[in-house]
């Protein structure tokens, strides 16, 4: 069993780091943000991001049965957060621009 709790703090360090990169991802595509334009189209590029390189990664560790299906569930959800909350965070950017312009 001792190569199992191995894999399994494996795992989670992998998870942290895929949640760390994720972040760093979400903090360099909001330097993208421009209060000019509409900035719809980083909102777009992270979640493809996500979705090109992340998702896959993270499915294949639930389907070999390194994740349960909630933990799963928690790492999608937060990863849906982190989109989520970038959108806000861009319109917060245009926002303040208009306010400005006023």
């Amino acid at each position: 069993m001792q190569g199992r709790s191995n894999m399994e703090e494996n795992v989670i360090k992998e998870l942290k780091n895929l949640e760390g990169m994720v972040l760093n991802w979400k903090k360099s595509f909001l330097g993208w943000a421009s209060p000019e334009v509409d900035n719809d189209y980083v909102y777009h590029e992270f979640s493809e991001e996500l979705q090109t390189y992340v998702y896959p990664y993270f499915r294949r560790l639930y389907e070999t049965n390194h994740l349960s299906a909630s933990e799963a569930e928690e790492f999608m959800n937060n990863c849906y957060r982190q989109v989520e909350d970038l959108r806000d965070q861009l319109k917060d950017v245009e926002t303040n621009q208009s306010k400005k312009e006023v």
